[in-house]
């Protein structure tokens, strides 16, 4: 690509969503925002955006070249902050990303990481999708199971979450508790609606209890979780959600091969700035006073 300028301003449209905000941020006239998306559209030869009346909304093709504009735009900011001798500061946006179930655990940890570092404006993203890091779609992800194999990326094990069977006391009321395994098949479960999902603890149930056991199924572990609690079935916890809920009874303790390692990933091209440092620093040093019993 041989213009940037038009790639950047490309960038702000599809973040700002109209053309006054991207001009208002370039300080360029919004004549100019429009002939560089309209110079780039007409270089790449697909459309990048989809005009409408409340503004720009970016396609899929708009979408991809706006996550490397961004990973891009961010690499120039932290080489000028080096040049300019700036480089420990830590402070600007830190994207961290991770499973909604792990939110109990890492909200007061990035809280705690803000308060220290007042300066760093914080974005923290859940959901099942896997976050992009090459794209830089985030800064660091907290990833849970298998070690991730994606290229360029620095992986460093942090903790485990010891995973285990419980039901709700309103459940074992109403169904009885089993006595072991070999009574699984006539009980009601929670579990995950992929059969591809690669959790173990989810491969394990796949294999061993009945899939029509299976009788409420979700691709939220957040909603499995209440679900669980409000009687629904057996289903996986991690210890540490299970014994802040008042109610829930442990139907079976965790397993090595239930339980989730914990993998903090980050991207070879960032992994080294001051902010990735600072916060990979603090929250291994908040994950020793975690409860993971």
């Amino acid at each position: 690509m041989d213009n940037w300028d038009e790639v950047r301003t490309a960038y702000q449209v599809a973040k700002m969503g109209t053309v006054s905000g991207a001009a208002d941020v370039l300080g360029v006239h919004h004549a100019t925002v429009i002939r560089h998306v309209d110079a780039l559209e007409a270089r790449l030869g697909v459309k990048l955006f989809q005009r409408h009346a409340r503004g720009y909304t970016a396609t899929e093709a708009g979408e991809d070249l706006c996550r490397v504009a961004q990973a891009t735009d961010e690499q120039f900011s932290q080489l000028a902050g080096r040049v300019k001798g700036k480089g420990d500061e830590v402070s600007g946006e830190l994207v961290v990303t991770s499973l909604i179930g792990l939110a109990p655990m890492m909200a007061p940890a990035l809280t705690a990481f803000q308060q220290t570092y007042p300066d760093v404006t914080l974005r923290y993203l859940t959901g099942e999708r896997l976050f992009r890091l090459e794209y830089g779609e985030a800064h660091i992800a907290v990833r849970a199971g298998s070690v991730p194999d994606q290229p360029d990326n620095v992986v460093q094990a942090f903790v485990k979450q010891p995973i285990g069977l419980y039901a709700s006391q309103s459940y074992i009321d109403r169904y009885g508790m089993p006595k072991d395994e070999s009574e699984y098949n006539k009980h009601r479960f929670v579990g995950h609606d992929s059969e591809s999902n690669g959790s173990p603890f989810f491969q394990w149930l796949i294999k061993n209890v009945p899939r029509e056991n299976v009788v409420f199924r979700s691709t939220d572990n957040r909603a499995m979780e209440l679900a669980i609690r409000a009687g629904a079935g057996i289903g996986f916890m991690n210890a540490h959600d299970a014994a802040a809920h008042k109610g829930m009874v442990q139907v079976a303790p965790a397993r090595d091969d239930w339980n989730a390692q914990l993998w903090l990933v980050t991207h070879v091209d960032l992994h080294r700035t001051a902010k990735v440092q600072a916060f990979l620093r603090f929250v291994k040093e908040q994950a020793k006073s975690w409860d993971m019993s």
